[in-house]
């Protein structure tokens, strides 16, 4: 995506069979952005190559509308990629989306340029604030509805709670979130997309009235709750490998299969028999020393990677030494209680332990030593 703005808004109308609608949403939008004293704006339809045309009319239009651009995508059609290949194409400081059926009112894009005025990361129309609905949606609809924002809370619950109608297809976004970020939607809801891998800050929501549809054929089918259920799982997989938290288990997990080995090797009576807390402790300072080296490499590598000097490491891994051997002193008092007290099997009391003190390492380690480092 361009990085290179020379206006200040760019709004993306995905279409696809809209011939009948086109011309009434741009002159609609055209005359409500004109009346914003000072804006800079283009419109860019993105057409899926339309068998009614819609292309074609937009071609029309635009070469009377100035502010209007056209993208014929052909062989593709899904409305979440053609909105991305939209702002791929714009030239706005800020990034919008709404419908061309005007089930989305043009008026609420002046709404929304007024609270990206004002500083707003993100600005949203939504259908379930003060002020705002659905018209006249049957009730059969307005349950399915639901239960799919249901859906999402359930799998995305850090996502879809940050906005009261996460499924709404009409919002604008600062540039800057959208830019150097990899996007891979599916279906309809972009704006699951968007807040999943958009670090977005600031969110102002807008209400407004989904209207009806008076030209043309409604595009939802059972396929489309389908892609979004899809979508849901595609971006609760990429959060959670992004997540520190799960970079800081899978570590670990790999610091359990040398502490594990190791204990085996040193304490077993099959194998050198030394005393158990001297091995658990020489099997833990290796584990540690590999957690380290991994959490540092790729766990916390957004941090480490602006403090990765030789000293600055060292630093780090004494740092992470002295945090972790609180939790090692654990360790090693819940293994010798389980084992010499409750005769549990050594391997399985080693790895209950394990499991305690893996929040106590994380959390410390955190907050206070890669997360310091950050700070100068």
């Amino acid at each position: 995506m361009g990085s290179d703005a020379t206006v200040d808004l760019s709004l993306v109308l995905p279409t696809y069979n809209e011939f009948q609608n086109i011309a009434a949403v741009l002159e609609q939008l055209t005359a409500h952005l004109d009346s914003v004293t000072g804006l800079s704006y283009e419109i860019i339809v993105v057409d899926d190559d339309s068998p009614d045309r819609t292309w074609e009319k937009a071609l029309e239009l635009s070469e009377k509308m100035e502010n209007v651009r056209v993208v014929r995508r052909q062989n593709e059609r899904d409305l979440s990629t053609a909105v991305i290949r939209g702002w791929q194409a714009a030239r706005g400081k800020v990034l919008g989306v709404m419908d061309a059926d005007l089930q989305h009112p043009p008026e609420i894009t002046v709404k929304l340029w007024n609270k990206m005025a004002r500083g707003a990361d993100m600005a949203i129309a939504s259908r379930h604030i003060e002020g705002a609905g659905v018209s006249d949606w049957n009730i059969s609809r307005r349950i399915v509805s639901r239960i799919a924002q249901i859906i999402g809370l359930v799998l995305l619950p850090e996502v879809t709670a940050r906005v009261s109608d996460p499924m709404s297809g009409y919002f604008m976004i600062d540039r800057s979130f959208v830019e150097g970020r990899e996007m891979n939607p599916l279906g309809y809801k972009i704006l699951i997309e968007v807040l999943g891998r958009c670090d977005v800050r600031w969110i102002s929501e807008v209400p407004y009235v989904f209207r009806e549809r008076v030209e043309g054929s409604s595009k939802v089918t059972g396929r489309i709750y389908f892609e979004y259920f899809r979508h849901l799982i595609r971006i609760r997989i990429h959060l959670l490998k992004a997540s520190s938290t799960f970079r800081f288990c899978v570590v670990g997990l790999s610091g359990v299969v040398i502490d594990m080995s190791l204990l085996y090797l040193l304490s077993d009576p099959r194998m050198l028999g030394w005393g158990l807390t001297r091995s658990k402790i020489l099997a833990a300072e290796a584990a540690l020393l590999n957690n380290f080296i991994w959490n540092d490499l790729w766990t916390f590598r957004s941090i480490s990677m602006h403090q990765n000097g030789l000293g600055q490491r060292a630093k780090r891994f004494l740092k992470f030494n002295v945090l972790c051997s609180v939790g090692l002193i654990i360790n090693v008092l819940i293994l010798n209680i389980e084992f010499n007290l409750f005769h549990t099997n050594r391997y399985l009391a080693n790895l209950f332990a394990i499991m305690i003190v893996t929040l106590w390492n994380y959390n410390t380690n955190r907050i206070l030593n890669w997360r310091v480092t950050a700070v100068k």
